[in-house]
């Protein structure tokens, strides 16, 4: 789960790491009293979208598709500015990187005020999985794009793995500091901020936090000019009505909205093949054979271990709402989910959705033949396979594309 900038900043705020004074808007004249209050000569007027790279992004308007203005980040150095800077981007398209070319609306804005700023680096904090341990990763490179900079000079960017048992050390902290640079009263309120973040990180279950840029102003102190935060949706139990309260559901799709209702896991992807299969893992290795057939897969979704008719029919028709799908692949193993349940799911939702698309059903496990005859017995175009890799040849070939 996403939040934005300006919730970020405040959640930091609370745990002691430096950010600078700003107000959150949603309308030009709101952009105006905000600047009057900051009191500050130069202020950040910032467009607040759940997506990067927002001040290389282009505005566009929303009904002619025009250009409006370059950049969703702009410097204001006047009132008039802040109003003209507002106008364009609220309830302007903005297209970034990490949008995709369809953009998204900005509903909010922030406006920050300034600072002077002496160097910008990069700083992250995420989970890595594989070493179980919370990475941290920091770089003089601040204000660019880091994947740009990995690339090009990945000498320049450091890590360190933290133990969760044992949490940020002090060497740790004092060796990232020595990495980027930074001595005396710099130094010494990067580590203060660094423990600060750390803990705001694991407190609050987040995925990952990115502050780029974090910059060391002419005073040598440290303040975070940026705030990326995601947090760990495996743990919600915990913080249900804080999160609520967070939540931006203007920033989602609102077929991944209705799935998590229902209790599916949905996210929508670019292809042409809808996938609908129970458990992460074995969605996951379904798409990966359906790419390595030839095809695109257009979502994934996990209906779970113990889904119901209703969850099945819901399922299908969420897929179907993407025009670009062209054939659904159907990957069930069955282990507390009954085989013969999926297979009346499949049945009903064909049947009430009139389903026109091609479709190829593959199950195993619990109750397998039952599931398989009931297919079989139905007078539905349904494809049946016996295996994954059968499945996906056929689905690729019925939608004329692929190896088959």
């Amino acid at each position: 789960m996403n939040i934005h900038e300006y919730q970020g900043k405040a959640m930091f705020k609370r745990y002691g790491v430096p950010v600078l004074e700003g107000v959150h808007c949603t309308t030009a004249d709101e952009a105006l009293a905000a600047y009057d209050r900051l009191g500050s000569k130069v202020v950040a007027v910032k467009s607040q979208i759940h997506a990067g790279g927002r001040g290389k992004g282009n505005l566009y308007s929303p009904t002619t598709g025009d250009l409006q203005m370059e950049g969703g980040v702009k410097i204001a150095f006047s009132r008039d500015d802040v109003g003209t800077y507002a106008s364009n981007i609220l309830n302007h398209v903005l297209v970034t990187k990490q949008t995709g070319p369809e953009g998204k609306l900005v509903r909010n804005l922030y406006v920050e005020s300034g600072c002077a700023i002496a160097h910008e680096y990069y700083l992250a904090l995420l989970v890595d999985r594989e070493a179980k341990s919370v990475l941290i990763m920091a770089s003089t490179e601040g204000g660019m794009d880091i994947e740009e900079v990995a690339e090009a000079t990945p000498e320049l960017i450091h890590r360190i793995h933290v133990d969760p048992s044992a949490g940020l050390l002090g060497f740790q902290s004092r060796d990232l500091a020595d990495a980027l640079g930074l001595s005396g009263a710099a130094a010494k309120a990067f580590r203060r901020t660094l423990g600060a973040l750390y803990t705001c990180f694991v407190e609050n279950d987040c995925a990952m936090v990115e502050i780029n840029p974090l910059v060391r102003t002419e005073d040598d102190g440290i303040v975070a000019l940026d705030a990326k935060v995601s947090f760990d949706e495996n743990a919600s139990f915990r913080h249900a009505a804080a999160w609520d309260e967070l939540r931006d559901l203007s920033e989602e799709e609102e077929t991944e909205i209705r799935a998590a209702e229902a209790g599916l896991s949905y996210v929508k992807l670019d292809g042409n093949i809808g996938c609908l299969v129970n458990g992460a893992g074995l969605a996951m290795a379904t798409m990966d054979v359906i790419k390595l057939k030839g095809g695109e897969p257009a979502n994934f979704l996990d209906v779970g271990g113990g889904a119901n008719e209703e969850q099945v029919s819901t399922a299908f028709s969420i897929i179907l709402e993407d025009p670009n799908v062209k054939g659904i692949l159907v990957n069930i193993f069955g282990g507390i989910m009954r085989c013969d349940i999926i297979a009346r799911g499949v049945i009903a939702a064909v049947e009430n959705l009139g389903l026109e698309v091609p479709l190829v059903v593959r199950l195993a496990g619990t109750n397998v033949e039952e599931g398989k005859a009931i297919l079989a017995a139905s007078t539905l175009n349904i494809h049946p396979a016996d295996d994954l890799a059968g499945g996906a040849e056929r689905i690729v070939a019925l939608i004329g594309g692929g190896e088959a």
